[in-house]
């Protein structure tokens, strides 16, 4: 995954202004830098994945019980959510309390015994290339809507839909670095360096 060269570029202040080599035309300038940026981290993350057999991507051999897999899951998880939750569906994201959501929200983290690295890694590519999809077709990253009622969100909160993608970008961000920790602790691997 690379991101595109700047060419030509025209930008006038606006958002509007097309300047990346590859990009649809019909592409906005903030547009090609949030998939820019989104496509850069993902690749940090899938890039750590590489050459694992399904048995190293489950070892949590760090202090934390994060293994590879449980990460690229949960990662696919929560960009899934908040492209929903961009698209006006806010059911995965509402609390309920209910012992199955906790279970469900855990077993994000973990690569079950049915798992495979490959599967995953195909679920991820299919929720980016939606994501990427709704980057693209969204015309107004100010637009804001209401988050749902959460403990881990301020009541009454608003988050724009500009919010929504430089949030999965920064925890895509964070990810990478923790899949980075848990890679190298388990061959000497490392992403960069």
């Amino acid at each position: 995954m690379t991101s595109s060269t700047t060419t030509g570029s025209t930008d006038t202040g606006s958002t509007n202004t097309t300047t990346s080599t590859g990009a649809d035309p019909a592409t906005t300038r903030e547009q090609q830098d949030l998939l820019d940026t989104l496509a850069k981290h993902r690749g940090f993350l899938q890039f750590t994945m590489r050459d694992l057999t399904d048995d190293q991507a489950r070892l949590t051999p760090t202090a934390s019980v994060l293994c590879l897999g449980g990460l690229i899951k949960h990662v696919t998880a929560m960009e899934e959510a908040w492209v929903d939750f961009v698209l006006g569906k806010r059911d995965g994201m509402e609390f309920t309390g209910d012992p199955a959501q906790f279970e469900a929200h855990a077993a994000q983290f973990k690569m079950l015994p049915d798992d495979t690295l490959e599967a995953i890694l195909a679920d991820y590519d299919r929720v980016a290339r939606r994501t990427d999809d709704v980057i693209r077709a969204t015309p107004d990253f100010g637009v804001s809507q209401a988050l749902p009622e959460a403990p881990w969100f301020e009541p009454g909160a608003e988050w724009s839909h500009r919010r929504v993608f430089l949030h999965v970008i920064a925890e895509t961000s964070q990810h990478a670095g923790h899949a980075d920790i848990i890679r190298e602790t388990i061959d000497g691997s490392r992403t960069m360096g």
